[in-house]
């Protein structure tokens, strides 16, 4: 009952029982849901971007191959039914240490930059997300100098 009032309010429906028995967790989601948003801003969700993502979630959750994909594909499905950035971004800044949080923003920067380049609408999420999460200009700044380098991109 608390879950279906909470997601009332946040405009975004609680994790069905198929997702929990998935075992999907609401921070998990949330995550992958913020990479794959960035990913498909510029219209091409292409096999690096997946690769990207899929890589990032095994290594931030400690994940294996199968249940980063399952939790990809749950990420897809939810930005397919809403495109409420807040409620994925309230779950971050709720759950995650501030560190946590610039080490996310750094994850972003990577998928963003995935395909060797950052489009408008990617570098106006980035900016909104840092917002959200309460990661200042600054961090944000220093997480994509990171991201670029472990990409050998120059920023």
């Amino acid at each position: 009952m608390m879950e279906r009032l909470k997601s009332l309010f946040s405009g975004r429906e609680p994790l069905s029982e198929a997702d929990h028995r998935k075992g999907l967790d609401e921070l998990q989601l949330a995550t992958a849901c913020l990479l794959v948003e960035v990913a498909s801003l510029d219209h091409e969700f292409d096999a690096g971007e997946r690769a990207a993502i899929a890589r990032l979630l095994k290594r931030r959750f400690e994940l294996d191959e199968e249940a980063a994909e399952q939790l990809i594909a749950a990420a897809e499905a939810e930005i397919g039914r809403t495109h409420q950035l807040f409620s994925f971004t309230r779950v971050v800044k709720d759950r995650f240490e501030h560190e946590e949080r610039i080490e996310l923003m750094e994850m972003l920067w990577e998928v963003a930059y995935a395909d060797g380049e950052l489009h408008d609408y990617e570098a106006n999420l980035m900016r909104r997300t840092a917002g959200l999460i309460f990661v200042s200009d600054r961090e944000s700044g220093e997480a994509r100098k990171r991201a670029l380098q472990r990409l050998g991109l120059e920023g």
